[in-house]
């Protein structure tokens, strides 16, 4: 056995990063403790594991250097402060007793440490931002450098607020769960599955990596670890039956990012969401479902439009898998995802409903001689170590927004933006959602999704609930940009992943993915007009609307990629173009000429017998 110093310290992290996992899931089935130590406990082991597993570089390392160690020490004790002296906290007049020398330093070291071990996992932009708007508070406010700790430090409206809550609650048990599903063979499965249903298919490569895609980002809720997970098959597959480079790394990127917005896990920022509005996560996810529906719909589309034009195959026949046999072989690993569900439904938690999850993975993979090689110690072990890796960057990405969020509450930044941007919208609903686009796209650029969305809950949901947008829709609408920021440029880091695997152009990949990506970015301002797509109102006019928003974005679809029956001319394009806008629009004085538009253009195509698939136009 390797006693050397570098092998006692991986032996010592991975211990650590168990029990990690293993804390969480305990709490998860006794009960979670006081607030202070919760939080405390969960950034400080999560922060700490990160100052002993990279380097200042945000490399990742083997031995922690002496003065990582120091580090990794010193924001475990600062994170648990309050609660060695939680009496003093919860005793003291907050916001009028001053804060005693001690809590000042312990304050300032844990805040500058959260910003370092934040930079290392997650690169500057979060970091940044969380320092600007610091910055702005103390210079343009009349917030003083004492309140401000006190804010971050002292109170559960700064790092150990409703972020950190949900990360050492929600987030951390669905991680684990999708480390060790995916540890358990259930990402071939997603993979075989995909095959099975459209390798036969025009394009069939590209369509297995949406349908794959979106399966696995469901679980994982990382766009871009996501990518690298699918993409790895996919993209090398597509390149080989004739898509460019660039458009099989943003098949990927866009597929991979949409998992983010499926229930029925959704992203990590979906039980975020649930927090903020006070109700169940099942109910986000209801109200999400349509919008990824029809989102995945069109990418979909979109991939057999493409496909179709280039005259592009199918998945090589010695690479077919039968959905008879993938069901037969592997289908059981289906059941932990469908028993999150049940319990969900059944009205329990999410964290209950994920240690559901987690409990049956072992006893579901070990049900069928395909998947039972995989219920090992060694296995189980480095899927909860793996999860708790993959937590680590959560907790750090929570307790930093955490800190833009306190300063927002304290300084009232949050308010003075909201009128700003009602301001500068001159009180239009439309201008007021294009500006909070941009802010979100510009806001979530090399950022995770769950602080993003954070940051803009903060920002940009007030002023829109001003304006009359459903508090609901509201929220889901700045989610979809804090999303979509992964495949827009200039920093589109879900296609950059991509790229690392297709060698193609970067802007080129970025832009063939907004274009293929472009109903995502149509969908959140037809919910905020039109309720019925996040199912309220009458059943039968929600299911008129959710039709015609079908057609609508399949109409897009192939207005964008140039074929629908044969190759589209320029004109057919163009009234396809001006179609979309009518079947999007909620009003059937709009719908009814839009539908007759395109029935012209199926016509005129079925009449002349035009370009053949892959011929110019």
């Amino acid at each position: 056995m390797d006693y050397s110093p570098a092998s006692l310290a991986r032996m010592i992290i991975k211990v650590l990063l168990l029990i990690l996992a293993v804390s969480h899931l305990y709490f998860a089935f006794a009960g979670y403790p006081g607030p202070y130590y919760l939080r405390g406990y969960h950034v400080g082991i999560g922060l700490g594991l990160i100052y002993l597993v990279t380097n200042w570089r945000g490399q990742r390392v083997e031995k922690p250097s002496l003065l990582n160690l120091v580090l990794a020490l010193t924001v475990l004790f600062a994170a648990l402060y309050p609660a060695i002296h939680i009496d003093y906290v919860q005793q003291r007049f907050m916001y009028v007793d001053d804060l005693t020398r001690w809590d000042l330093v312990v304050g300032t070291g844990l805040v500058v440490l959260v910003l370092e071990g934040t930079r290392r996992v997650l690169g500057p932009a979060l970091p940044l931002t969380a320092i600007g708007f610091i910055l702005f508070a103390l210079t343009t406010t009349n917030t003083s450098y004492p309140l401000l700790i006190e804010q971050m430090f002292l109170t559960t409206d700064g790092i150990f607020g409703i972020p950190v809550a949900v990360s050492a609650t929600f987030m951390v048990l669905f991680i684990l769960f999708g480390a060790m599903v995916e540890r358990m063979g259930v990402g071939k499965l997603f993979m075989d599955f995909a095959v099975a249903l459209t390798g036969r298919q025009a394009g069939g490569p590209a369509k297995v990596a949406c349908i794959t895609s979106g399966l696995f980002g469901s679980v994982s809720g990382s766009a871009v670890a996501n990518v690298m997970t699918t993409g790895a098959f996919s993209i090398p597959l597509m390149k080989r039956i004739g898509f460019k480079p660039s458009f099989a790394a943003s098949v990927e990127a866009v597929s991979s990012t949409g998992g983010q917005i499926m229930p029925p896990v959704m992203g990590a920022a979906a039980f975020v969401m649930a927090e903020y509005l006070g109700v169940s996560y099942l109910t986000v996810a209801a109200l999400a479902l349509v919008p990824a529906v029809l989102y995945y719909i069109a990418v979909f589309a979109s991939i057999h439009f493409e496909a179709k034009r280039l005259d592009v195959g199918s998945v090589p026949e010695d690479q077919l898998v039968p959905l008879r046999q993938v069901i037969v072989e592997s289908g059981h690993m289906f059941l932990p995802l469908a028993l999150i569900v049940a319990v969900l439904f059944m009205g329990y938690s999410a964290p209950l409903a994920a240690l559901s999850g987690i409990v049956a993975v072992l006893p579901t993979a070990f049900l069928r001689k395909t998947t039972r090689h995989y219920v090992t110690i060694e296995n189980t072990l480095n899927a909860l170590e793996a999860g708790a890796r993959n937590a680590l960057t959560i907790a750090a990405a929570t307790a930093c927004a955490g800190i833009v969020v306190g300063v927002i509450n304290l300084s009232g930044i949050g308010l003075t933006f909201s009128n700003f941007v009602i301001s500068a919208a001159n009180d239009t609903l439309l201008i007021a959602l294009v500006l909070s686009m941009i802010a979100g796209i510009i806001l979530g650029m090399g950022m995770p999704t769950t602080p993003a969305y954070i940051v803009q809950v903060a920002l940009m949901v007030p002023a829109l609930v001003t304006l009359g947008v459903q508090v609901e829709a509201a929220h889901l609408f700045v989610f979809y940009f804090a999303i979509l920021s992964a495949i827009t440029p200039p920093v589109a880091m879900a296609v950059y992943a991509a790229n690392a695997l297709a060698g193609a152009s970067i802007w080129e990949a970025s832009i063939k993915a907004v274009k293929l990506g472009v109903t995502g970015f149509i969908i959140p301002f037809l919910f905020v007009y039109e309720p019925a797509i996040l199912l309220q109102g009458d059943p039968f006019y929600v299911a008129l609307v959710i039709l015609q928003a079908v057609v609508g974005v399949i109409v897009l679809s192939a207005a964008m990629h140039g074929y629908l029956l044969t190759v589209l001319t320029y004109w057919q394009q163009a009234a396809l173009l001006v179609a979309t806008i009518g079947l999007i629009y909620p009003d059937w004085r709009a719908s009814l000429p839009a539908l007759a538009l395109v029935g012209l253009v199926i016509v005129r195509q079925r009449l002349s017998g035009q370009a053949s698939p892959g011929a110019a136009r």
